[in-house]
């Protein structure tokens, strides 16, 4: 029996006790970043030199000796035979941010900064430095990140996201790269649409919790035959401006629902809000990345949403 492993990619393992073992013989293996998931994901199989995983603590993912993932091991199993298999399963340290609650409450004159600040630290995470002030209410049973989405939305209008391995970000990066797709090693390129989520009609009562009020129709979404009707409590986080609950629950719901992609041989190291260029898309944000390698190569597909949040 014989595995041939994936070119210019290794996993480093660092153990208990700060020391590192690494792994470059991998048979398979698949990342993803993308936009509204807080954390980036890899999985893997592997030629296993080291047999005995139990002091794992963390896992990093290297192509072209590019950090692309840092992570919590989620899972390793390793199968000893002739050729002793490995298979690994991983998140981000952000991911930690959705497994976290934080205390209720009004928080006023909040930053990114402070908010960050404020929360338990959680190895390796860190956030864009920002400084533009607003107000959050926090409700009971609420994660770190929920508070992120709310902060965010407040002072920018869109949803917050992972840059590198486990940079929390909430403005798009000042200085993007731009890539442009043409050309040899493009495999593909092609469109996708979800509707699977998209909501027509919202219903969020008032302070007296009766329902007339606040009312709002996606007439997109209606005009597709899509009839769904969501009904809530008046959201506190938006008690400044009732109406802004509504905005916001609908572009959640249609988040990511149009997506241009573009598969190429290789790696070239696109992050989330850089700009691509392929097609029909003109320097439009990435919205995600999903790598994947085996025997025949690295092969990259990179997405670019048209949402509300994207428009």
């Amino acid at each position: 029996m014989s595995e041939k492993s994936t070119p210019d990619a290794k996993i480093v393992f660092r153990l208990l006790d700060g020391s590192e073992l690494t792994e470059d013989k991998i048979i398979s293996f698949n990342f993803v970043k993308e936009f509204y998931t807080p954390y980036t994901s890899f999985s893997a199989r592997y030629i296993a030199q080291n047999l005995s995983p139990e002091n794992f603590s963390e896992i990093l993912f290297y192509i072209d000796d590019k950090l692309v993932h840092h992570g919590l091991v989620d899972s390793i199993t390793v199968n000893r035979g002739d050729i002793s298999t490995g298979t690994l399963y991983s998140k981000g340290f952000t991911s930690m941010l959705k497994q976290n609650q934080t205390e209720p409450g009004l928080y006023t004159g909040t930053t990114i900064n402070s908010l960050m600040d404020s929360f338990y630290k959680i190895p390796y995470v860190t956030h864009e430095e920002n400084s533009t002030e607003g107000y959050i209410y926090v409700k009971k049973g609420s994660s770190m990140w929920d508070a992120l989405v709310s902060l965010s939305y407040k002072l920018t209008g869109t949803y917050p996201y992972i840059r590198s391995t486990n940079c929390v970000m909430i403005t798009p990066v000042a200085e993007p790269v731009l890539f442009n797709y043409s050309g040899d090693g493009i495999i593909s390129t092609g469109q996708s649409i979800t509707e699977k989520r998209l909501i027509s009609d919202f219903h969020m009562s008032d302070i007296n919790e009766e329902y007339g009020t606040y009312e709002l129709n996606d007439k997109d979404v209606s005009d597709r035959n899509i009839v769904r009707h969501k009904f809530f409590e008046l959201d506190r986080r938006f008690l400044q401006n009732p109406e802004q609950a509504l905005d916001f629950y609908d572009s959640f719901t249609a988040r990511g629902w149009r997506r241009n992609f573009v598969k190429y041989c290789g790696y070239r190291g696109e992050d989330i809000s850089d700009i691509a260029s392929f097609g029909e898309i003109s320097e439009g944000r990435i919205s995600g990345v999903n790598i994947e390698g085996g025997r025949d190569g690295i092969f990259t597909e990179i997405s670019v949403y048209r949402d509300k949040f994207f428009p």
